[in-house]
């Protein structure tokens, strides 16, 4: 069951901005990064669920974030439909990711008032979702878009929040033409969790990257 209610995780992605996401198939690895995350000032991180086994290794995750950094606010993403979704709710997601728009997914989350961010590419797909009760919505893949996209779609709809995910980095160039575009919050995967930082266990140059990389939204705002 979800530790936080939608609106929290609403207001924590506005606030803070950022979004990391990472999948990787060792539970201690993954507690290390998580914590990394969180000490580098991340409040959110999305457990991508694209692995064998993934429900698991999030569980173990979802209990060690409870305990040891209560804050820390899990989701999941790579989601593909509501079964999905509703073993992940119950394993304590508090929101959920999904690389399209599906409606079944949308009305479990509702049901359980769990935020849920649904990946569209055009703005039909951005009006259903609204539609549906999406607050947040995916710009995937955003560097296919770009933040050009953003801005065309904000301009007849002002009230329209986006977090593109793929095309960011951390940079603050990359930074800065997305929330000079009008994105809520950006999703970030292996530009900032890279494979080699999980191989290598540097959890200290993680941290300082996602500390880093928080204060450039934080600048650019």
């Amino acid at each position: 069951m979800a530790r936080f209610t939608r609106t929290e995780v609403a207001k924590a992605m506005q606030q803070i901005g950022l979004v990391p996401l990472f999948f990787c198939d060792d539970v201690e690895k993954s507690k290390k990064v998580i914590k990394a995350c969180y000490d580098g000032g991340a409040r959110l991180l999305e457990f991508t669920a694209r692995g064998d086994f993934a429900h698991e290794i999030f569980s173990e995750l979802s209990k060690y974030a409870a305990i040891e950094i209560p804050q820390m606010i899990m989701g999941v993403g790579s989601v593909t439909d509501a079964a999905q979704a509703s073993l992940y709710m119950s394993l304590g997601a508090n929101f959920v990711v999904t690389p399209v728009l599906r409606e079944d997914i949308a009305l479990v989350c509702n049901r359980r008032k769990v935020l849920w961010s649904a990946g569209c590419g055009s703005l039909q797909e951005i009006a259903r979702a609204e539609e549906l009760g999406c607050e947040i919505v995916k710009l995937f893949p955003g560097g296919t878009y770009g933040p050009s996209f953003v801005k065309a779609i904000r301009g007849p709809q002002p009230w329209t929040s986006i977090m593109p995910t793929g095309g960011v980095s951390p940079d603050k160039e990359n930074l800065k033409t997305w929330f000079d575009a009008g994105v809520t919050c950006v999703g970030m995967g292996s530009k900032l969790i890279s494979k080699e930082i999980i191989r290598n266990e540097e959890y200290t140059k993680l941290q300082q990257l996602v500390e880093k990389t928080i204060n450039i939204i934080q600048e650019l705002r």
